[in-house]
């Protein structure tokens, strides 16, 4: 899936650091639906890290001036830095498996000439609805009627 997006040059030099440092993480949430074609908007774009103590995360970080500020009692997991600020960081997704598992059942799509993988919209669904937050249960008929429209322009005649 080739989608353009409205990213910073900031940002994708972000993005684009962590794949050349091989770093797996995920497009998940709002901001995975919107780039599979969901009619939808939101705020920020929540990445999920298959490890955020590796090295290749560091040196992707180092390469744009940024720092991972780990969770505390009061603090949700933060980057800091340009090109960061439209980032945010989950350390898991309600309803869902590890990300070992999720990451599997990945899609593939092509932001600004970067290859990154999304969560699937099944699962966005999934997790929409173990979150179970006014928000989420709000969103879940535009998911649902995107992911009928991305089956149908994908099954077999």
């Amino acid at each position: 899936m080739d989608v353009s997006a409205p990213f910073s040059p900031k940002e994708v030099s972000f993005l684009s650091a962590l794949v050349d440092e091989h770093v797996e993480f995920l497009v998940v949430g709002l901001a995975a639906a919107a780039l599979q074609g969901v009619p939808a908007v939101t705020q920020d774009v929540v990445l999920w890290f298959g490890d955020l103590n590796g090295r290749g995360f560091r040196r992707a970080l180092a390469r744009v001036g940024a720092t991972y500020v780990p969770p505390g009692m009061t603090n949700p997991p933060l980057l800091v830095g340009a090109g960061t600020e439209l980032f945010d960081i989950v350390v898991h997704m309600h309803g869902l498996g590890p990300f070992s598992d999720e990451v599997g059942r990945a899609v593939s799509a092509v932001v600004a000439g970067v290859p990154i993988l999304l969560l699937p919209l099944d699962r966005i669904i999934v997790s929409k609805k173990a979150t179970g937050r006014p928000k989420d249960l709000a969103i879940l008929p535009a998911l649902e009627d995107a992911l009928r429209v991305q089956r149908r322009r994908t099954a077999p005649e």
